[in-house]
């Protein structure tokens, strides 16, 4: 079976067949930086991270960009509020997200572009939408002519007279129609602006992805993706600007991911009910927060709690726990004719789902399947290259999901949920053995050590720090 892609523009799944033979052109709508990223934003990068490592795997050179909108009214609202300068403030929360997805195992885009460094592109393609006759200018504003698009709605399969339903418009009677939308805002006093044929102004949200995806990978792209929420207006909208000035398709494939959901609803900064990367990282590893979205269907939601997450963080273990060295010495024989059976049924089992539209969910149990095996067989006193071989297969498979499966993910998060816990056993120690109380001073110690904790006493005070359980 080769690689076949659900199409939210058909609704169904398709073949994937890219535009130019071996090579993948890929844009994803990335974060409006205003604040911190949450990890609602995490699962974004992650979904569309484990795509563009198969991919890759596939041997497809894939250029992939993600961008970052570094203008826009929530960013100048917050730096009005806090005082700070509009530019600075986003480039500084631009930044902490690119570190986050280092931190998140996120394979590099090839391209981030910022909405404040395509000003001029912005400028000309609504410049020639206004000659085609598809926008209008009112007062300094510049409105697209959604009534001049026949295919407006065909992405989230409305009609244009449905298409307000459900959504808040502000009423304008200035606009030709209630969903004409904005392609150029003119400029209210204290807001950053740039000067253009209208009047000085900035851009509004939607042109600013089709510019980029114009400007960094042409006319039509092989997949346009995003979370499910863009759909409506956010996408549909780029397809009305983008293929009215072009006249060709704006993307081959256009995928959509479900929404991270705390409490059942969708985590999101207006709604206050959020995680942010930063939180989450202090207390979870990066690979549970992979098994947890994988654990389902990208298009799904994904209902996040401490008890889901803690659970992730047992699978992850449990994969983990197949990494763990041979201690026998058999290397030949029904029971290492059986593991090397399993790896192979492993892997074609694993690329077979991933090929079913990214199956994470059936290429996860085809990675737990190999792992029961791999732990069976040393069980059993396996040994030697077919072990080794099936460890390295898990390893592989693993990676294509963005799973490091590295056991110093596992220590980082145990020392910061039991750090307050250790560092009260060090005060009281330290109270002991200022009362000269040294046998029980010894026994936390010796009791700390057995569970990978490893004090150093100091002139300045004991240190400790965690090192796995022995």
């Amino acid at each position: 079976m080769s690689l076949h892609i659900y199409n939210t523009l058909s609704r169904r799944k398709e073949p994937f067949v890219p535009l130019e033979e071996g090579k993948v052109r890929m844009y994803v709508c990335g974060p409006t930086v205003y604040a911190d990223a949450h990890i609602g934003h995490a699962m974004s990068a992650i979904v569309f991270d484990m795509v563009h490592r198969y991919l890759e795997y596939l041997g497809y050179q894939v250029i992939y960009a993600t961008n970052f909108t570094d203008v826009d009214d929530k960013i100048i609202q917050r730096a009005q509020a806090t005082g700070q300068d509009p530019f600075e403030l986003a480039n500084h929360y631009a930044e902490k997200y690119l570190q986050h997805l280092q931190d998140l195992n996120v394979l590099p885009a090839d391209i981030y572009p910022r909405v404040t460094q395509e000003i001029d592109y912005i400028i000309q393609v609504v410049r020639k939408l206004i000659e085609k006759g598809y926008a209008y200018v009112v007062e300094g504003d510049v409105y697209f002519r959604v009534s001049r698009d026949p295919d407006y709605g065909k992405l989230s399969h409305r009609r244009l007279d449905e298409a307000l339903a459900g959504t808040r418009v502000e009423t304008d009677e200035r606009k030709e129609h209630p969903a004409d939308f904005a392609l150029w805002k003119a400029s209210k006093p204290g807001e950053p602006a740039w000067e253009s044929p209208w009047g000085p102004g900035r851009p509004g949200w939607h042109i600013e992805c089709s510019v980029m995806c114009l400007h960094y990978l042409g006319e039509t792209l092989d997949i346009h993706g995003g979370g499910n929420d863009l759909i409506f207006p956010h996408h549909e909208n780029e397809i009305a600007q983008s293929e009215s000035l072009t006249g060709k398709p704006l993307a081959r494939y256009w995928m959509h991911h479900g929404m991270l959901q705390l409490a059942g609803e969708k985590m999101s900064k207006s709604l206050g009910n959020l995680i942010t990367v930063e939180e989450y990282l202090a207390r979870h590893t990066p690979d549970a927060l992979r098994v947890l979205i994988f654990s389902g269907h990208y298009r799904k939601p994904v209902g996040y709690s401490e008890e889901t997450i803690q659970a992730a963080e047992r699978s992850v273990a449990r994969l983990r726990s197949a990494l763990r060295p041979a201690t026998g010495t058999t290397t030949v024989g029904e029971r290492v004719d059986l593991l090397r059976e399993a790896t192979e049924e492993a892997r074609a089992r694993f690329l077979e789902a991933m090929d079913d539209d990214f199956n994470t969910s059936t290429a996860l149990a085809a990675l737990f399947d190999l792992t029961r095996a791999i732990n069976g067989a040393r069980d059993a006193g396996v040994a030697g290259p077919f072990f080794t071989a099936a460890q390295h297969t898990l390893q592989e498979l693993a990676g294509i999901l963005g799973l490091t499966l590295e056991e110093g993910q596992a220590i980082q998060a145990a020392s910061v949920e039991v750090a307050p816990f250790v560092e009260l056993l060090v005060e009281v120690r330290s109270e002991l053995r200022r009362q000269r109380q040294f046998g029980l001073a010894d026994r936390i110690r010796d009791r700390l050590g057995e569970l990978g904790v490893v004090l150093e006493d100091t002139p300045q005070g004991t240190v400790w720090r965690f090192e796995g359980a022995t």
